[in-house]
């Protein structure tokens, strides 16, 4: 069954992995090569099937397996049932003490088990008796039958291991590949647990580079491509930059005990609410809240206190850091979160910092912490550290990381402030990548001033309450504060005073110079977080004036959209209007026209009447007096051009006009008599 379900497993991720594809395209490439690796796996489909027809969900095969099987067990189920009615019909017939028999399934023969003294009245074999359990009785009528049920077992077992046999060589025949999905599917299980890691307790992506890369062609390119970003990004210059670490084991302890306080607080404060459901003595009542207070104080006390991060800005030139400080200040713990940021980078985990990690590419990461002491091979605290030293110095490279705590610690003072001197020396010049150690040895401190490979950092110490505060002063030599805190230990006056007097005031100068230094380095911090603070809050005025103007550009936008839209629509109304009175004008411009037609039209039928009445009339005089008109002169015709504005004589209408134009080429000439304007000939009018 297991075959079966990584075979299912698989196939219904990659049927999950196209839904996704399908939906978007973007999600094959955003996972790869993870995308890659499940789709390339190959499901045996008819494994699958045949696996399903013949085993069932619980592992068992199933009847329908093979016909031999099936006729097996058939066998076996009618042998039990006669087996039952045989040991029920016994234990029946059994009058006295019937209640004492009972039937059994011993060694896969079915029995009667009595009491110890009982007396049965059927026969059988007697398989056991005594041992406080009774006596077990085979009957002699159930003897063939439980021989036939051992043979029809042996056959139900001999048809099932045929048909596992089966299933076995068609899983053979496809085993190259049911082992690759194996592997992958361990691979993504182990990623899937370093995921969920990662988003359960947080942290960042860190970003992981080659250590030749430093000053390599990749670190060329990429420090070129955006020289300002250079300048104001600090993880540009480091070889190791991890701001605000924790570390995973202290940051679990603390939501562990936070989560089970809070879970004391709630069961507390249920308690208290049925408490008063149940009206109980308020004295009781009263205890209760009373706790409940103080475990609220406790939640309030855990979520005060969290775990102090720490920072690591090491510079590219840094080979070998020195960390000083008093005991108990968190030397050590800094050794530790640093390699376990390492070896969590490498693992394909996020490192638990507040901003994205920057972390050399170690081949591998080296401690030495810890007593080393051991009984059995005759080693002190000394010789174990030197031991594992050497076999660090003997195996690491130039890309290793090696973490030394107490460099120098176990012997005499002098002796081993220059053994480890030496040793930290020869790390920097021949050794590892990076070297951190912690030491109380003052003489290692001042390695930093003759070697520029050294730095220096030290555990900061809280004066006034004579605490550590675990925070990381760089560039300050540390100093042990041995003597300070015997004194908050309650140790005499007087020996602390001895020891005040013995360790000499040259080496009180030199601390008081540490904490000027001290001093000094807390205050340049307090700046720095200072301008940051500032840096980003002009950051944050000048996003939002960039998002202010755009608003304002938008606006504008949209007010010069809106007069545009205003000033279409009014000139939509005016065009409409304009369109509309000019309608009303043509309207009224063709009734005039059309009045001024009729009027024409009256007038020129009132001519041609007038005209055929004196034609009539001059018909008539001609007639009359005929040599007269010959005779007649022709004095009155024009025999030069009249010009506008003379007054011309129309013997049609028999009135006097005003000549407005005169076109001597047609000889016509236009008159305005009256209200009327004329064409006329010039042969039509008179001067």
């Amino acid at each position: 069954m297991a075959v079966l379900s990584l075979l299912q497993f698989i196939e219904a991720l990659q049927l999950n992995l196209k839904a996704a594809i399908k939906k978007d395209s973007d999600w094959y490439k955003q996972f790869m090569p993870l995308s890659e690796m499940i789709t390339q796996l190959v499901v045996n489909r008819p494994i699958i099937k045949f696996i399903q027809q013949v085993i069932d969900e619980d592992g068992s095969v199933k009847d329908s397996a093979s016909s031999a099987l099936k006729k097996a067990r058939d066998q076996v189920r009618a042998l039990e049932r006669k087996l039952h009615q045989l040991m029920d019909n016994l234990i029946r017939n059994e009058t006295k003490e019937a209640s004492l028999l009972e039937a059994s399934n011993i060694n896969g023969r079915w029995c009667i088990r009595s009491g110890t003294d009982q007396l049965t009245s059927f026969k059988g074999l007697l398989l056991s008796s005594g041992s406080g359990l009774g006596n077990i009785i085979e009957p002699l009528a159930a003897v063939p039958l439980n021989d036939e049920l051992q043979q029809a077992r042996a056959l139900v077992a001999k048809a099932e291991a045929n048909v596992l046999l089966m299933v076995t060589e068609k899983i053979q025949m496809d085993l190259d590949e049911i082992e690759k999905i194996l592997r992958s599917v361990i691979q993504l299980d182990m990623i899937y647990a370093r995921a969920t890691y990662s988003l359960s307790f947080g942290g960042t992506y860190p970003n992981i580079f080659l250590p030749e890369d430093i000053d390599g062609p990749l670190a060329e390119s990429y420090r070129s491509k955006d020289k300002t970003l250079q300048a104001s990004n600090p993880k540009k210059e480091r070889i190791f930059y991890l701001p605000k670490a924790y570390h995973p084991l202290l940051l679990q302890q603390h939501r562990q005990k936070l989560r089970m306080a809070r879970k004391d607080v709630r069961n507390a404060a249920s308690e208290i609410r049925r408490r008063k459901l149940q009206g109980e003595n308020m004295a009781v009542k009263g205890e209760a809240e009373i706790e409940l207070s103080s475990l609220e104080k406790q939640v309030r006390a855990l979520e005060d206190a969290p775990p102090v991060p720490i920072d690591f800005f090491i510079a590219q030139k840094t080979r070998v850091l020195i960390i000083t400080g008093p005991n108990t200040g968190g030397k050590t713990i800094c050794l530790k979160t640093v390699g376990l940021a390492a070896m969590m980078a490498k693992s394909g985990l996020h490192v638990l910092s507040t901003e994205s990690a920057k972390i050399p590419w170690f081949d591998s990461v080296f401690a030495d912490i810890g007593d080393e002491q051991s009984l059995s091979q005759s080693l002190s605290t000394f010789s174990g550290h030197l031991k594992q030293i050497s076999e660090i110095q003997s195996q690491s490279t130039s890309q290793s990381l090696v973490l030394l705590d107490e460099v120098g610690a176990g012997t005499n003072p002098l002796e081993g402030a220059a053994l480890g001197m030496s040793i930290l020396e020869s790390f920097a010049e021949s050794g590892a990548l990076l070297t951190m150690a912690t030491t109380h040895h003052g003489e290692l401190k001042t390695l930093k001033y003759s070697n520029d490979a050294f730095e220096n950092a030290c555990m900061e110490f809280d004066e006034e309450n004579l605490k550590p505060t675990y925070k990381i002063l760089w560039g300050v030599p540390g100093r042990s504060n041995a003597i300070n805190i015997a004194q908050r230990l309650g140790v005499p006056s007087i020996v602390v005073d001895n020891a005040r007097e013995l360790y000499g005031a040259a080496s009180a100068e030199i601390d008081e110079v540490i904490i000027d230094m001290e001093t000094f380095k807390q205050n340049f911090q307090e700046l720095i977080n200072e301008s940051r603070h500032y840096l980003m809050q002009s950051r944050g005025l000048h996003e939002k004036l960039l998002l202010t103007r755009r608003k304002l550009k938008d606006l504008g936008a949209d007010q010069r959209y809106k007069k545009m839209q205003e000033l279409s629509e009014a000139a939509a109304v005016a065009r409409s209007t304009i369109h509309k009175k000019a309608r009303q004008l043509r309207t009224s411009a063709m009734k005039q026209s059309q009045l001024s037609k009729a009027s024409k039209h009256t007038l020129a039928s009132n001519y041609k009447h007038a005209t055929a009445v004196e034609t009539e009339q001059q018909t008539t005089n001609l007639s009359s007096s005929s040599v007269q008109v010959i005779k007649q002169p022709q004095s009155g015709k024009i025999t030069e051009l009249p010009e506008v504005g003379d007054t011309v004589h129309v013997s049609s209408l028999g009135k006097r006009a005003t000549v407005l134009r005169v076109d001597a080429y047609k000889e016509e000439i236009v008159v305005q008599a009256g209200n009327m304007k004329l064409k006329l000939k010039l042969i039509d009018v008179q001067t």
